[in-house]
């Protein structure tokens, strides 16, 4: 061990000591029930849970202040007083008190409302999965100084599932596409992908907001292009600008996701400011920090981070859904989320641990190969390569891919920087290349007569030579085929007896 590295546990050590003290000087902040019984296990560790989890906590030392030690993950280095009246606080008067965006009233509204009441067991689910992730918002969102309606988006979203993924491949709880979660910094990589992290998706989601708003001066065209995106809105303006129209929200030409879309958030925001109308309730959501961040130094197993903190991966998950691979690199993920109890057994565990945190690395393919001889190389079963790696059989690994793969017991080396931030995986099909073939079209050649020829469909050779499928070729047209090479030499091959095969280009 490296003194470094034993200057790090040491560090980690008091760290856990003293949010261990934090969770024993304030209140307890654990899931509500509404949101236990949601979870794949009870909050409380399962039997199995149990026996693998590390050994409790040693007993806090009373002389020392919790307080004082707190952090909080937006606000580093500032002292979190769980017992202060601020912090004992109602969030929803918070929120309410933040509400700056004009109202609207409609039959969209109505519909929405409607919706919403009639379900309110689904309501209940989503508000309680909204307040572990509730506070941070809000926080973010006044220190930027913009409206708290912007704190409700994800209701609508994705009902607070950080998991969530809609038809066309929107991600996470604000619902980022991949190309704009890229043109606001998300990465998206073979080991993680930051639409889904909590704090970064949230970071990234006020910034496109604001641009959104500093375009059209509206919130409301704001939000609608939020959805629908920003050019078909400045198109949808500029079409009643030249009709001269009103371009506000409710005069512009929409389609009805987008038309029903500020509704639901209006929606939301009614059921904020008077749940009871509704037949609703609201859970009491407290203003404080629901959760730590814990700094990492080492790459760890995320079963093992799970382990360490006294819960189940499916509940470690819910602080920290970025991870696509059962190992979290701490060159890219240099912190994980954890309710303030669990954040604080986790650094003791951590800190105390002796044997090696990551069972998994990073591979380069140096050369193109087959998962087989990839798998034999560490002595992993190929159908496990392929599930780790999620690769398709019959596939290649092209060079320069990356590959989870195993850990050698003697390699200490936690995975590069570069690598954990760019880390790309590209196949290619396990075949012979395909030989072109040029040749000249006998008198009675069609599309489908030359693919019976070669094998091949009547869709391919319509597609290698652009016309229809139930095309006919002219005499001595040239015609493109594709074939596996020959294994030895042979003659050349005639598409038609009376014609001679032209040259291959």
């Amino acid at each position: 061990m490296t003194p470094s590295f034993t200057t790090s546990l040491r560090r980690l050590a008091l760290a856990g000591l003293t949010l261990l003290l934090a969770a024993c000087a304030t209140p307890q902040t654990d899931l509500t029930p509404s949101v236990r019984n949601e979870l794949p296990k009870p909050w409380a560790a399962s039997p199995a849970t149990a026996a693998e989890a590390p050994a409790a906590p040693l007993a806090a030392t009373p002389t020392l202040q919790a307080s004082d030690l707190l952090e909080d993950a937006l606000q580093p280095g500032q002292k979190v007083d769980l017992a202060a009246p601020d912090a004992q606080a109602d969030l929803w008067s918070r929120v309410r008190g933040g509400f700056a965006m004009p109202d609207l009233d409609d039959a969209w509204v109505q519909k929405a409302e409607g919706w919403y009441g009639a379900r309110p067991d689904y309501v209940e689910r989503m508000m309680s999965r909204g307040q572990r992730y509730l506070f941070h918002i809000v926080e973010e969102v006044q220190r930027r100084g913009l409206p708290t309606e912007l704190a409700l988006l994800p209701f609508i979203e994705s009902a607070f599932v950080t998991t969530a993924q809609s038809r066309v491949k929107a991600t996470g709880m604000w619902q980022f596409m991949p190309a704009t979660g890229r043109d606001f910094a998300l990465k998206q990589n073979i080991f993680r992908d930051d639409r889904r992290d909590v704090l970064e998706s949230t970071r990234a989601a006020l910034d496109y907001l604001e641009r959104l708003y500093k375009q059209f001066g509206d919130w409301h065209l704001a939000l609608a292009a939020y959805n629908w995106g920003q050019g078909n809105v400045a198109k949808a303006v500029a079409r009643n600008e030249k009709l001269k129209r009103p371009t506000d929200y409710a005069s512009l030409k929409l389609p009805d996701e987008t038309r029903y879309y500020v509704p639901k958030l209006q929606a939301i925001k009614n059921i904020v400011l008077d749940a009871g109308r509704l037949g609703l309730a609201l859970p009491s959501v407290a203003n404080h920090p629901y959760f730590l961040s814990v700094k990492l130094e080492r790459d760890i197993d995320v079963e093992l981070a799970a382990q360490f903190a006294g819960l189940s991966v499916e509940e470690f998950s819910l602080f920290n859904p970025q991870s696509n691979k059962p190992v979290i690199l701490a060159a890219a993920s240099p912190r994980v989320l954890l309710p303030y109890d669990q954040a604080g057994i986790f650094a003791r565990n951590l800190a105390e641990h002796q044997g090696p945190l990551a069972s998994w690395t990073a591979w380069v393919v140096p050369k193109t190969m087959s998962t087989a001889d990839a798998a034999k190389r560490f002595g992993l079963a190929e159908a496990r390569l392929r599930e780790l790696n999620q690769i398709p059989p019959k596939m290649l690994v092209r060079a320069g891919s990356t590959l989870l793969v195993p850990r050698d017991a003697k390699d200490a080396d936690d995975v590069a920087e570069a690598i954990a931030e760019s880390a790309r995986l590209n196949l290619t099909p396990d075949q012979p290349p395909l030989r072109k073939l040029a040749l000249k079209a006998g008198k009675a050649d069609t599309v489908a007569s030359v693919a019976a020829r070669y094998k091949a469909s009547p869709q391919q050779v319509a597609s290698w030579n652009k016309v229809g499928v139930n095309a006919r070729f002219k005499p001595g047209q040239t015609v493109v085929v594709y074939t596996a090479p020959p294994a030895k030499a042979s003659k050349p091959v005639q598409l038609a007896v009376a014609n001679k095969p032209a040259r291959g280009r």
